[in-house]
């Protein structure tokens, strides 16, 4: 599949699942319906769109660093929706500090990907994949020299965010 469809692909599976997700009320939880209707899925939708944005013809370090912390933030987003969704079983078994609760909308990408391997939400692979992407995204504090990657590595990971976004989407639970 060309670099181009991958991206129409993120955009309409994250436009369904912005309409779908952001008005649960009813029959998702009221903590859950809660979360999700002030959760700006809407920016899931947008930062899919800016994917569009990254031909790497100007500015090529500038725009490969700035595409790696769309995609990045794209990913956070994406596990947060799962946690949100779940948020029932979040609050009985997810990440505390000081003995209270961390909302699913306030962890950092290190905490979502500590807690997706420790209970086993995502394959090993998926954990690796999202390191990699954390640690490229990271390459915007600038001052540290750190890998960035090229423009190949981006969109094969890219591809792989389809795929990811693919297992959590059936991994989430529909009314009948």
């Amino acid at each position: 599949m060309s670099y181009e469809r991958i991206i129409e692909s993120i955009i309409s599976l994250n436009v369904k699942l912005a309409a779908f997700w952001s008005n649960s009320h009813g029959w998702a939880s009221e903590d859950a319906a809660q979360l999700m209707s002030k959760s700006r899925l809407d920016r899931q939708v947008e930062l899919s769109r800016a994917l569009q944005l990254w031909d790497f013809k100007k500015f090529k370090d500038g725009q490969l660093i700035l595409a790696w912390a769309n995609l990045g933030a794209l990913i956070e987003g994406t596990l947060k929706l799962f946690l949100a969704v779940y948020y029932e079983d979040y609050k009985a078994d997810g990440i505390f500090r000081g003995g209270k609760l961390e909302q699913p909308d306030s962890l950092t990408l290190e905490k979502l990907k500590q807690f997706f391997r420790e209970k086993g939400i995502v394959d090993q692979e998926w954990i690796v994949h999202i390191e990699l992407v954390q640690q490229r995204r990271n390459a915007i504090h600038a001052f540290k020299d750190r890998p960035i990657g090229d423009e190949e590595e981006f969109g094969q990971a890219v591809a792989l965010y389809l795929e990811l976004m693919h297992i959590i989407h059936g991994m989430l639970p529909y009314p009948d």
